[in-house]
């Protein structure tokens, strides 16, 4: 597969879950390339130069500032693994059903900035799309810990064998505003895909359900990636409140 951009490779070769085999750069002297030709170099890397029109021919996007990367198929955790290496009070999220790789992207870039402690998809549900997904994500969907699944209630039955609540995003009206509930608590929030949303079993099944306040009547639902950045900041933000986490950013 192909990672396009200097952001993407390197935060491929920071995460060290996929082989990154080759880099190619028209220009491999620039000088924004320097953190990338270190990190190539630590990682033994090679470098190698390639004209812009053979460089058009293997990228798909306009953002690439002249590099990309030959990359294998990334690795990812067992539910089992995520838990151990998890705070001590872990918010785990799982994005369910969203069909737009862009939106995908950008919602783990939320969730990566917020400091959701992983995420969990369906297994191998996007490998097809990752560079697009690192690029919309900033290289986020290369950094943050990801385990896979074959299914939402397989996520949820680790997590409550591990002691975490299971709260679910929804639009129901008898379901409480997220900045009413606690959600400093161990946790794993779901977030279906705008088309086919989450299952009506397990929203029944859930421990908690959530909604976001509107300010107005009759305003259509947000998108899935929105949602989920409300819900992870949110989260951030009572986790800060309770001196259990969310290290201070710019």
């Amino acid at each position: 597969m192909v990672l396009e951009g200097r952001v993407s490779i390197e935060a491929a070769l920071a995460a060290g879950v996929r082989t990154v085999h080759e880099i190619l750069a028209v220009a491999p002297g620039d000088r924004r390339l320097s953190f990338l030709r270190r990190a190539a170099a630590d990682h033994e890397v090679p470098i190698h130069r390639i004209s812009p029109v053979d460089l058009r021919q293997i990228v798909t996007g306009t953002t690439h500032g002249g590099v990309a990367a030959l990359a294998g198929d990334r690795s990812y955790l067992s539910m089992r693994q995520l838990l151990d290496q998890a705070s001590r009070v872990p918010v785990l999220m799982m994005l369910d059903g969203i069909e737009d790789p862009y939106n995908l992207g950008q919602a783990i870039r939320a969730l990566h900035a917020a400091g959701i402690d992983g995420l969990v998809v369906r297994a191998r549900r996007w490998e097809h799309t990752a560079g697009t997904l690192a690029r919309a994500s900033a290289g986020a969907s290369e950094l943050l810990p990801t385990a896979a699944v074959a299914s939402a209630e397989e996520a949820a039955e680790h997590c409550r064998a591990a002691g975490l609540r299971i709260a679910c995003a929804t639009t129901r009206s008898d379901a409480p505003f997220l900045h009413d509930a606690n959600l400093a608590v161990p946790m794993l929030l779901l977030v279906g895909g705008e088309r086919r949303g989450v299952t009506r079993s397990y929203l029944d099944s859930a421990d908690l359900l959530l909604r976001i306040p509107y300010g107005r009547r009759g305003a259509h639902a947000l998108g899935a990636a929105t949602s989920a950045a409300l819900l992870a900041f949110e989260a951030l933000r009572q986790r800060r409140a309770a001196g259990i986490g969310g290290a201070d950013g710019a």
